[in-house]
C-alpha cells in the first residue's frame, strides 16, 4: 500500500511538472511564433528596476552576491521574492541507472541527496586516453542523480573519471520558488552564487584527480551557469570541453510567458517580480532579456580556448524558441550546434527526456572522445517520458 501512494505521488508530480514547465502535453515541435517578440526584448530595452528588498544589485558589486566585479546583476529583473542564499552539496550514496526520466525524478525526489552511478570515486585518475575528468552539472529543479541518472554510468565505463555534485539549494524563504517544498528540487538559487559553487568544486576535483582541465557536460541552466563560470569565475583556464544540452544560454521565453512578462516588465509593471515567488530567482533570471542574460552574453557567446558541443531539440518546451541554445563562436573557440533530430527524426525528446536519449548520450561520449566514439546512435526515444516509453 505505501509503495503504491508514493507510486502515485511520484506520477502526480511529474504530471504537475510536465504541466507547469510545458502546458497540456503533446509531441510536436515548439513553435517560434514568440520570436519576434524575444528579438524585441533582447534589441535592448531597459528591464524596470523592481525596487525590492531583495538588494538588488548590477554592477555594483553590492546587493545579494559576493560583488566579484564581474557585473553581478543578481534581481534588477523583477525581483521580490527571498533574499540571497543556497548553497551546494556533496551527494551520499548512489543511485540506480534509470533508462526513463520519470523513473529518475521519481527516485530523485524520495533520494535527493544520492549521485547517480559511476560517479564521485575520489580515487579515481585520469588515464593517457582520457586524461581530463567530466563534471556532470544538472539543471533547474533538478538534482544530480535525476540530471544524469542515465548518462553517467556509461560516460565512466568508456574510461573518464566522472563527477557531480548539487548546487543551488536554496528554500522558499530564500527565493527558491514553491519548487522548493519538494526534496530534491535544486539549482533554484542565483546562478552567479551556483557559478562559484561550480567553481569550487572543479577545483576540488582538479587537485583530487592531478588534472589541469576539466569537461563539462551540462543539462538547462548547468549551460549558462557554466558559461559565467568560465566567464567570470576564472573557469576559462580549467574548461576544455563544454557539452550543454537544452541550455537556456540565451533565455528562454518560456512558451511565450516569460517573453510577455519581460516585456510587461520592461514597461515599468513589476509582474516579473510577482513570477518570481513561483519559479524562483534562477527561474525568473534565465527569461529572455534579463540582466543576467544580457550581461553573460555582452561579451560575446564563448570564451578563447573552450571546445563548445550545444545540442538543442525541436521539441523542447521550455528553452524556446529552441535554437536560442545555440552559440556563435568568438575568437579562439569552437562551436558545433547540433539539432538533436537532424538525422534521427524518431527522437523526439523533450526539454528533460534529451538527458534520456540515446542520441543524445552518443553525441555527449563523440565530444568527449570523438575518436573512440565516432557514430551517433538514432533511436526512438519518446517526449516526456524517455526510456523509449518503458518506465
Amino acid at each position: 500500500m505505501k509503495r503504491r501512494v508514493i507510486g502515485s505521488a511520484v506520477m502526480m508530480m511529474a504530471a504537475i511538472v510536465a504541466v507547469g514547465f510545458t502546458g497540456i502535453a503533446q509531441a510536436e515541435p515548439v513553435s517560434a511564433d514568440e520570436q519576434a517578440l524575444a528579438d524585441y526584448i533582447a534589441a535592448g530595452r531597459t528591464v524596470a528596476d523592481s525596487g525590492s528588498s531583495s538588494g538588488s544589485a548590477c554592477d555594483s558589486g553590492s546587493g545579494a552576491g559576493s560583488g566579484n566585479g564581474s557585473g553581478d546583476c543578481y534581481g534588477g529583473s523583477g525581483s521580490s521574492s527571498g533574499l540571497s542564499g543556497g548553497y551546494a552539496s556533496d551527494t551520499v550514496g548512489f543511485g540506480p541507472e534509470q533508462s526513463s526520466w520519470v523513473a529518475a525524478f521519481g527516485y530523485g525526489l524520495g533520494n535527493p541527496d544520492v549521485a547517480p552511478p559511476g560517479t564521485n570515486d575520489w580515487n579515481c585518475k585520469p588515464t593517457a586516453e582520457h586524461p581530463k575528468p567530466v563534471v556532470l552539472v544538472h539543471g533547474t529543479w533538478m538534482n544530480a542523480y535525476n540530471g544524469f541518472a542515465y548518462m553517467s554510468k556509461p560516460i565512466t565505463d568508456a574510461g573518464f573519471c566522472t563527477f557531480t555534485f548539487n548546487y543551488g539549494r536554496s528554500n522558499l524563504l530564500q527565493g527558491g520558488g514553491l519548487g522548493t517544498v519538494l526534496p530534491g528540487t535544486m539549482g533554484t538559487g542565483y546562478i552567479q552564487d551556483s557559478a562559484k559553487q561550480l567553481a569550487t568544486f572543479v577545483d576540488r576535483v582538479l587537485a583530487a584527480t592531478g588534472s589541469d582541465e576539466v569537461d563539462l557536460v551540462a543539462h538547462s541552466q548547468g549551460g549558462p551557469m557554466a558559461s559565467w563560470y568560465t566567464k567570470f569565475e576564472g573557469g576559462a583556464a580549467k574548461v576544455d570541453k563544454l557539452v550543454t544540452f537544452g541550455a537556456t544560454h540565451h533565455g528562454t521565453s518560456l512558451l511565450g510567458i516569460g517573453a510577455l512578462g519581460r516585456a510587461i516588465n520592461n514597461l515599468g509593471i513589476d509582474i516579473l517580480g510577482f513570477i518570481e515567488i513561483f519559479v524562483g530567482h534562477a527561474g525568473i533570471q534565465q527569461t529572455v532579456g534579463s540582466d543576467f542574460v544580457n550581461r553573460l552574453n555582452a561579451g560575446g557567446d564563448t570564451v578563447a580556448g573552450v571546445d563548445y558541443t550545444v545540442v538543442g531539440t525541436r521539441y523542447d518546451e521550455i528553452t524556446n524558441p529552441y535554437d536560442l541554445t545555440f552559440l556563435q563562436a568568438g575568437p579562439d573557440a569552437t562551436v558545433r550546434n547540433i539539432t538533436l533530430q537532424d538525422g534521427c527524426e524518431e527522437d523526439v525528446s523533450d526539454h528533460l527526456t534529451i538527458m534520456y536519449s540515446p542520441r543524445a548520450l552518443s553525441i555527449t561520449l563523440n565530444a568527449l572522445d570523438p575518436q573512440a566514439h565516432p557514430n551517433l546512435v538514432c533511436t526512438f526515444n519518446p517526449w516526456l517520458i524517455g526510456g523509449g516509453g518503458k518506465l
